[in-house]
């Protein structure tokens, strides 16, 4: 018997003594389907995305491309390889499945034995859904649905069609030479492949917000690096800690990207002593967003990514996001500025992060934060207040100090060999 219960035993059809099947996992393609001529430059990256999901998994793999498809095996529990392509940003839906040669007769046995095996002797409502990419099939879709059921009903018992609401629904897809029978499907993240629309340095608190905003830029296509303020030398790590944790848990949807930690402590000291007063928040994400600017030039990003939502806290309203705008000398996106937080909460349990956001920690934005925060910080104000400071020194030092980290990259585990998908049994 096969070692995943969810996958039928390989067997013989009655016409070929040599068919075997055995399982896979079914990719469907999100947007990159609605893409043109350079469709394959979105293939190939979501591919090497994939294969990077797929280190450590512990066996060989293969991958192969069909329409709109990418087909996923190999030696390996097809449990582990669902939850490997569940990371991976570009695929609709993940279904595991069973790959047999396209003949009618084992195609016919695969759907008995996945739905004897899949329903027991409970009764349950089925319906058969084929699609014929090969259109020199013998059968045509709805013939072969017709057929497929029929020779169900009559080898398992306690089974009834419903082709409006069943309870398992036996999806058929006939290629050339191969198809592909799932009954079960996962959702996938959607989104472009990470990295097919450049790069991107995430300002990395450790709150909800700006992790959930990382996520929703990956799914956008950017691969991101992020840096953290810390409050350094008058707040204790555990900010760090937390970033360190938030970024390796990030780094499970893209090939890892580095943490930069920039002491800002001894900076936000100068502001204040500078006349900062209600303006201290504000000139406080001014001088960030400048030298994430900065670090983004020596990096490779093309924009920085923030947590921003409108309206949120006093510093976030429109007046303050175009003055810390005014200090970036990159596009700053702001992916969540819509959402209101119990949506971002939401998202940030469903992708992994709220448990390390709810740690407590010693935020750096709230050390020096005045009483009351002006909430339509003007730039003349601003500027005035930054003018008694060198901020180019300010800036180089606060680099020059910063440290480098690489969450999820220097603990991997044993390689995986990647590669083409074996012909058909």
């Amino acid at each position: 018997m096969s070692d995943n219960p969810r996958v039928p035993a390989a067997r013989a059809s009655a016409g070929d003594s040599s068919a075997s099947y055995g399982p896979c996992v079914l990719l469907k393609h999100g947007e990159i389907f609605l893409k043109g001529h350079n469709r394959h430059r979105f293939t190939k990256q979501l591919h090497d995305n994939l294969r990077v999901a797929l280190h450590g998994v512990g066996g060989s793999t293969w991958i192969k491309l069909a329409q709109n498809v990418t087909v996923l095996g190999g030696q390996v529990p097809q449990e582990a390889l669902v939850e490997r392509a569940r990371r991976v940003i570009g695929f609709n839906s993940v279904a595991p499945a069973v790959r047999v040669p396209s003949t009618l007769d084992t195609i016919t046995a695969a759907a008995v034995d996945a739905l004897g095996s899949v329903c027991g002797k409970r009764p349950v409502r089925f319906a058969v859904r084929v699609r014929r990419r090969d259109k020199k099939f013998p059968l045509t879709s709805s013939r072969m649905e017709a057929y497929l059921g029929a020779r169900v009903l009559e080898a398992v018992a306690g089974l009834s069609v419903d082709l409006t609401a069943p309870d398992v629904t036996l999806a058929v897809e006939i290629d050339r030479k191969e198809t592909y029978l799932s009954w079960e499907r996962y959702p996938g993240l959607g989104g472009l492949p990470v990295g097919s629309s450049g790069r991107a340095l995430v300002l990395l608190s450790g709150g909800y917000d700006s992790p959930v905003a990382a996520h929703r830029a990956m799914r956008r296509g950017l691969a991101c690096d992020f840096v953290h303020f810390s409050g350094a030398p008058y707040t204790n790590p555990s900010s760090v800690y937390k970033a360190y944790a938030l970024a390796r848990e990030l780094n499970r949807y893209q090939q890892p990207g580095d943490l930069h930690v920039v002491a800002l402590g001894k900076a936000q000291k100068q502001l204040a002593v500078a006349g900062a007063g209600r303006l201290q928040v504000v000139a406080q994400r001014r001088l960030m967003v400048r030298t994430a600017s900065a670090l983004a030039v020596r990096t490779g990003a093309q924009a920085l990514v923030t947590g921003d939502s409108l309206g949120q806290v006093a510093s976030q309203t429109l007046a303050n996001l175009a003055a810390v705008d005014e200090a970036a000398t990159l596009p700053v996106l702001r992916p969540l500025i819509g959402w209101d937080k119990q949506e971002i909460i939401d998202e940030a349990r469903s992708i992994g992060t709220a448990e390390i956001s709810v740690l407590p920690d010693e935020d750096c934005c709230s050390l020096l934060a005045p009483p009351r925060v002006s909430t339509r910080a003007r730039l003349p104000e601003l500027r005035t207040v930054e003018r008694r400071l060198d901020l180019d020194e300010v800036v180089e030092a606060l680099l020059g100090a910063a440290r480098v980290l690489r969450p999820g990259q220097d603990d991997q585990e044993e390689p995986t060999t990647v590669g083409s998908c074996p012909a058909p049994a």
